[in-house]
């Protein structure tokens, strides 16, 4: 006849195995979550880089403002989540754009 003693142990491992792998499965969700948000930024940037140089191509200046790239050019981002930072420094020289996510990482 087996003892109580390894019932009980067996059952706390079983456990303890669960909440590891629930524990790893959570860590994974998250830095999933992570590197989303990240490509979202970058996709944006992209986007808005993407415009100005259409619009540098075509009129010969880079835009003085992101709203005339959004209203000429179509250039989208998703402004509940990410911050637009446009700079110009001169017509024909390339824009600062700087796009932040917005409450920082999901």
């Amino acid at each position: 006849m087996r003892p109580k003693k390894r019932g009980w142990l067996s059952g706390v491992i079983g456990v303890c195995v669960f909440v590891a792998a629930a524990v790893w499965m959570v860590q994974g969700v998250r830095q999933t979550a992570a590197s989303s948000g990240e490509e979202g930024r970058l996709l944006a940037e992209q986007a808005v880089r993407r415009a100005a140089v259409s619009c540098y191509a075509v009129e010969g200046a880079y835009p003085e403002s992101y709203e005339y790239l959004k209203e000429h050019y179509g250039a989208m981002v998703d402004e509940e989540n990410y911050a637009v930072f446009y700079e110009v420094f001169a017509s024909n020289i390339m824009p600062d754009i700087t796009v932040i996510q917005i409450g920082g990482q999901p």
